[in-house]
């Protein structure tokens, strides 16, 4: 590949990265997936995928899956901390992913913890400890944030390793 062929695909796959990255601040952006596309794409655009190559692309896969999963663990494993039924664990999940695609993401981002609530609500009688439900779900759903950034760092990292040595 020429050098300056080169340097345009990475810089350019380096550009959609940082997009990806800054895209997991916004819930409904697909940032992991976005990172782990980018890779994809320079492998193929690069010709890169030799042995070094297939190995960090693994690696780089099997981060963004983990991440995708990793919300569920963080926002579930709270909520239960707190008291929440498996239950209303499950109509917060679902209620998610309906609205989501019944609508639109940021409704589905809504329908969530609504659901966790109105749950809760009706299975403990009372709202406050509902209410303390949902408080501990979003705790979960910060750390989630933190971890899939954590992830898309790394993931980016892993692809600059096998870009520019």
């Amino acid at each position: 590949m020429q050098i300056w062929l080169q340097f345009l695909t990475q810089w350019l796959t380096l550009i959609f990265m940082l997009i990806g990255l800054v895209g997991l601040i916004v819930p409904i952006f697909p940032g992991l997936v976005v990172i782990w596309l980018a890779a994809l794409i320079y492998g193929i655009a690069a010709g890169s995928f030799g042995l070094k190559g297939w190995i960090i692309f693994i690696l780089i896969t099997l981060l963004a899956v983990f991440g995708s999963i990793v919300d569920n663990i963080f926002m579930g494993a709270k909520a239960r901390q707190s008291g929440a039924a498996w239950i209303s664990i499950w109509v917060s999940n679902l209620a998610g992913i309906i609205f989501s695609l019944a609508f639109t993401p940021l409704i589905g981002l809504l329908a969530a913890p609504l659901g966790l609530f109105i749950s809760e609500w009706i299975h403990r009688k009372n709202w406050r400890p509902a209410l303390n439900t949902v408080r501990a779900m979003l705790v979960g759903w910060g750390w989630s944030f933190v971890s899939r950034f954590a992830i898309g760092i790394a993931m980016t990292g892993l692809w600059m390793v096998w870009a520019f040595t």
